[in-house]
């Protein structure tokens, strides 16, 4: 099992832990999607080791953070990540955020402003795509079939089951982290509340949206959908698209992965940090 130390950090009341890599002159903070936490950067880390300082965290109720007993929101969250940036991180980062760590992200991004220098986003699914139009009623699905999961993941023969599309893209021991952390009855629990509070958050986002980031911001999306929703991936990918042209200085860029980018693609993730590091901010949208 990978071997990593850290450090518990109080944010707003709450405990979340951190762990930090790396010993360049930057710094760099990692938001992971729904469900995941720290562990599911290790692939792009040490691709960084010897330019930034790398900081990872997971979430209140994941990993090895306390756990909570109310259900945090989108802004709850965003809230945390803005805390933890202030008591860990000196100076500009970039921040990476993938999957529903883009909604997180974007809400911190009002609070951030000028400490940052970058934001790099992995196939988020911004609150304008269509698959959003009913995400109330599927949210209730999927928590009625989390509930299941929940109870299926005390036995990890079937934690291994259920948890098989991670495992097929993550390191070994990043794999075997993850299903002692993440993929237990708590952790499951926790990702119930943050599909209730995604569905709750979107309303908002799209009668008042996030302002937009001003540092130069790239998204990655990626290219390959699940086998089925080919229709539904390509007009989410529409819409991000769509998006980062509404952005003062921003890239839209296509990737050969599905969806867990850090995971497949961990050289062009480590790349395309290494790029907003380099870069300075600068007007006018791009998109390619």
């Amino acid at each position: 099992m990978r071997q990593a130390s850290g450090r518990a950090v109080q944010v707003n009341g709450r405990s979340v832990y951190v762990e930090e890599s790396g010993n360049g002159p930057d710094w760099v903070l990692f938001e992971a999607g729904q469900g995941l936490g720290r562990t599911c950067w290790d692939a792009v880390l040490p691709l960084l080791a010897d330019r930034a300082h790398l900081v990872a965290y997971d979430r209140a109720g994941f990993g090895r953070s306390g756990r909570t007993a109310v259900q945090l929101g989108i802004d709850d969250m965003a809230a945390d990540l803005v805390a933890m940036a202030a008591a860990v991180v000196a100076g500009r980062f970039v921040l990476v955020a993938h999957s529903m760590g883009g909604l997180v992200a974007r809400r911190a991004v009002e609070s951030l402003g000028p400490r940052l220098q970058g934001l790099l986003l992995l196939d988020p699914t911004p609150e304008s795509a269509p698959v959003y139009d009913t995400f109330d009623q599927t949210a209730r699905k999927v928590d009625r079939a989390m509930g299941v999961t929940q109870a299926l993941v005390r036995s990890r023969p079937l934690a291994r089951m259920v948890s098989g599309n991670i495992g097929r893209v993550f390191p070994a021991d990043t794999y075997a982290t993850m299903l002692a952390e993440d993929f237990v009855p708590a952790g499951i629990a926790q990702t119930r509340k943050e599909f209730k509070a995604v569905a709750a958050a979107i309303p908002r986002f799209r009668a008042e949206p996030p302002g937009l980031p001003t540092c130069p911001t790239l998204l990655l999306s990626a290219s390959r959908p699940v086998k089925g929703r080919e229709r539904q991936h390509a007009v989410i990918t529409e819409h991000q698209r769509r998006w980062v042209e509404t952005l003062p200085d921003g890239r839209f860029e296509k990737v050969d992965s599905a969806h867990f980018i850090q995971a497949e693609q961990p050289g062009i993730v480590a790349d395309r940090i290494t790029s907003l590091l380099d870069r300075p901010s600068r007007t006018g949208a791009r998109s390619s």
